[in-house]
């Protein structure tokens, strides 16, 4: 039953997806695919899969311990969070304590989770914004 329900919020979400994805406004300079394609990709592929959720439930379906049913909705509120927080702090700010948190609860130690944070926080700015020219979030600092 509990696959039938999580394929019915699936295809809540895949419908409000591709609603979102059709209200898109296009760009005076948008490639002839447009800005569209990708948003519609996506929520076409969460429909299907959900659709094979409420076909083929799992018989007995497996659920986590209270313990790391926890972890995984805490998880889900720090990603809240860190959304919350790119416009306010900036890209490099959140990325680094949302990575740095994501990988101590993933088993890393808290100094190499910290150092993981800042290295990954600085690598995708490099790359994103340095190299290919991508505007990310300033924070406090104007970077």
């Amino acid at each position: 039953m509990s696959d039938r329900l999580f394929g019915l919020f699936g295809l809540a979400l895949g419908a409000f997806y591709l609603w979102a994805a059709s209200i898109i406004p296009d760009s005076f300079m948008s490639d002839v695919v447009g800005p569209r394609a990708f948003p519609y990709i996506v929520g076409v592929l969460i429909l299907i899969c959900s659709v094979i959720f409420i076909l083929r439930p799992d018989a007995e379906p497996s659920w986590p311990a209270m313990h790391s049913f926890a972890e995984i909705l805490f998880a889900g509120a720090v990603m809240f969070v860190y959304a919350w927080a790119l416009p306010e702090l900036g890209f490099l700010i959140s990325t680094v304590f949302a990575t740095a948190y994501l990988t101590w609860r993933l088993g890393t130690a808290p100094l190499w989770a910290l150092v993981t944070g800042v290295c990954t926080s600085g690598g995708i700015y490099v790359v994103f914004h340095l190299i290919l020219g991508l505007s990310l979030a300033k924070g406090p600092f104007g970077f």
